[in-house]
């Protein structure tokens, strides 16, 4: 079976090259991904100044328990920028059996200590009590995570987006491949249905498809692996050059990111090419050759009504996303894409005959002779261009959506802190926390706001998540800051309150007078009362903290009035804050639009692989047509007619899909449902769409019409 698969393979080599193609490029991107999650999974931190004893006991995380409906509970955890331990367990340590030694790493207050160090062989011991008292006890190779470092946090970064950037892209890779191998097994159903005249089983049919399937899958990562390694490197570089990551962070497991790669693309392409085998493998011996030559119907009821569900789900998603606020509506926005790109692929045939039914009159008016048979063509074709539908409305989706998602978020951060800064001049640096209190007594300064900058773990859905805090000192903060404060007010930030952003109002299920619950930068679990609600929050931060509630020195003070000079500071203009915010974000932006990137580029060339395939696939057609006195000038226009068919279906559809995720984004994220797309956007993201299927298309064509009709009429399919 082997041997004639690879036979088949070099028979088919333009069919083979354009599944390959989609192959090695999933493998690409899958092992270099792999490659740094791998990296981070195994990465073991040096362990610093903690190398000199047995155990640290230090609070690096928060354990959040909470029940489901099933009654079960479960357990997640949050990492925390500034985690301390109570002072009074180190007397408990020293009274363990085996405890030699017990060292106090201090802390930002005399109640909290930073870690504790215990040299001893009381492990297992240390271990139980610090997990009695709502801390973790390091020992061996972990004591490095208990340190905070630039290794550390390079790890956690790339943990974090490898996941949750991965499951888009495995998906991603699984719907392209998945169409790829189906249309290019379409393009052999004559081949597969002779093996079946000729009495062939189905399960040989299928046991051929899927060998062949996986040979080339094979030979994809022979070429995928080692491209996988050179856009790691250059990946890896790119992360150390913008201080992602510290340049002595090693990137280790390729061989394992490798193995992962393979054996993924490998088992979609069978999965796949099994699925795609399923119809011809079972069409009687008798009848195989003359019920492959008629055009297979549009589809089966399964696939209708799984198609109306799946639209029906996307747009009841819709509608909980556009009246939804918070991270919930986020999270469902993204799903948004997918679920309607899987609607479109399953209705596709149903969408292409209405598309040509609509586009009729315009094709033939335009086209004449040559539109009318592009119309018949399209729908007479309208299952198999379902391919061709579903890889550019993917290709105009993701351009159109979530490239722009970007945009939006660092236009509404930078307005925002733009707006809301009242201040003249900031003063940067690590500053005492009484230092804008002796500011404001400075003759000329109007108002100075001590402000620390961190971060605090609220609840969402059913565990915590890190969100930007601000503590600031509240003494003329109305006169340094305005944040738009749409409920309550900012006077009443004293004590133990709180004051959030309308976003994390909605995504914790906070409203004003409210308990909220909230573990503090050191780790320590407290309820504030929501006295404030403002807009502003991504111009700021999701939380507004009262300045004696976080420990540690001040990392600004904001500044009204005569510029003021402190020993250890910067002086710094207001506007340069905002220019600072601006350049971090589009630091940020680089990372999110090269992942985005890479998604938006496997797309596109999924959309001009499927179209190169299904144009070269027509050379018989295309023969016969010149045969029966069709020139080749009017088969050129009827090929251009008919992607001007399939591209103003797809182009509306992929439009639509995009404009109402983008929608459902922004609306989530800042209140508006008008979505800012740069001037140029939705012309590069509509005119690459359509320059790439037209050049995908009309070339290929234009080089099959070189080859004399005669010949090209008697050969196989």
């Amino acid at each position: 079976m082997l041997k004639l698969s690879i036979r088949l393979l070099r028979a088919r080599l333009g069919t083979s090259v354009a599944t390959l193609v989609a192959l090695a490029a999933g493998v690409m991107i899958l092992m270099t991904l792999s490659v740094f999650i791998v990296s981070a999974a195994v990465y073991k931190p040096d362990p610093g100044r903690y190398a000199a004893v047995d155990v640290v006991v230090a609070h690096r995380q928060v354990e959040i328990v909470t029940k489901e409906f099933d009654g079960e509970t479960s357990v997640t955890t949050a990492a925390l920028p500034e985690g301390t331990v109570p002072a009074d367990l180190g007397d408990k340590l020293r009274a363990l059996p085996g405890v030699t030694e017990v060292q106090v790493f201090p802390g930002p207050a005399k109640d909290r200590v930073a870690a504790f160090g215990v040299k001893g062989d009381a492990v297992k011991a240390v271990e139980r009590l610090a997990k009695e008292n709502g801390v973790e006890a390091y020992a061996g190779d972990d004591r490095g995570f208990a340190d905070r470092s630039e290794a550390g946090d390079a790890r956690s970064f790339l943990m974090e987006a490898g996941s949750a950037f991965g499951g888009y892209v495995v998906l991603l890779i699984i719907f392209v491949v998945t169409g790829t191998v189906g249309l290019a097994v379409r393009h052999r159903r004559r081949d597969l249905a002779l093996l079946r005249a000729i009495a062939a089983t189905p399960r040989q049919v299928r046991k051929l498809v899927m060998a062949e399937n996986a040979v080339l899958a094979l030979a994809a990562s022979v070429v995928g692996v080692p491209a996988a390694l050179l856009a790691t490197t250059w990946v890896h570089d790119q992360l150390v050059s913008r201080g992602f990551v510290p340049e002595g962070f090693p990137i280790t497991g390729q061989p394992l990111a490798a193995g992962i790669a393979v054996v993924l693309i490998l088992l979609v392409a069978v999965v796949a090419a099994r699925i795609a085998a399923r119809r011809v493998s079972r069409i009687k011996p008798a009848e195989a050759l003359g019920d492959i030559a008629v055009e297979p119907s549009r589809g089966g009821k399964v696939r209708f009504v799984s198609g109306v569900l799946t639209l029906g789900a996307g747009g009841a998603a819709t509608v909980f996303a556009l009246g939804a606020t918070g991270m919930a509506a986020q999270a469902s926005a993204i799903g948004l894409l997918y679920l309607y790109v899987i609607a479109v692929a399953l209705l596709a045939p149903w969408i292409n005959a209405l598309a040509a039914r609509v586009l009729g009159p315009v094709l033939r008016t335009t086209w004449g002779v040559s539109g009318g048979l592009a119309v018949a063509n399209l729908r007479a074709n309208a299952r198999g261009s379902a391919a061709v539908l579903t890889a550019l409305v993917l290709a105009v989706g993701f351009g159109g959506s979530v490239w722009f998602l970007q945009n939006n978020l660092q236009r509404q951060t930078v307005t925002q802190s733009q707006d809301g800064m009242k201040t003249d001049y900031a003063l940067v640096g690590s500053m005492p926390a009484g230092t804008a209190e002796k500011i404001r007594r400075t003759p000329g300064v109007e108002a100075a706001t001590g402000v620390r900058n961190t971060s605090v773990v609220v609840p969402i859905f059913d565990g915590g998540e890190a969100a930007t805090a601000k503590a600031v000192d509240t003494d003329g903060l109305s006169s340094t800051m305005d944040l738009g404060v749409d409920k309550g007010s900012l006077d009443q930030l004293k004590g133990n309150s709180v004051a959030v952003s309308q976003l994390r109002a909605d995504s914790s299920g906070w409203k004003l007078g409210d308990g909220a619950k909230i573990w503090l930068p050191d780790g320590r679990q407290v309820t504030l009362k929501v006295v404030a609600i403002y807009d502003r929050g991504l111009g700021f931060a999701d939380v507004l903290l009262p300045r004696d509630l976080v420990a540690g020195p001040d990392d600004q003070v904001l500044v009204r009035g005569t510029a003021v000079r402190i020993p250890g500071a910067t002086l710094v203009p207001a506007s340069e804050l905002t220019g600072q915010l601006s350049r971090d974000l589009a630091l940020s932006a680089w990372l999110n639009k090269l992942l985005i990137g890479v998604m938006v580029g496997y797309a596109a060339l999924a959309a001009g692989n499927t179209m190169v395939m299904a144009a070269l696939a027509r050379k018989r057609e295309l023969a016969v047509l010149q045969l029966a006195g069709v020139t080749r000038r009017q088969v050129r226009r009827m090929v251009t007619a008919e992607q001007v068919g399939l591209l103003g279906g797809a182009l509306t559809i992929g439009a639509l899909i995009a404009a109402v995720t983008l929608t459902a984004v922004v609306n989530a994220l800042t209140g508006s449902l008008l979505p800012y797309v740069p001037p140029m956007g939705w012309v590069v993201v509509l005119g690459g769409a359509t320059v790439l299927a037209l050049v995908t298309t009309i070339l290929p064509v234009r080089r099959l019409l070189r080859v004399p009709a005669v010949h090209n009429a008697g050969i196989k399919e």
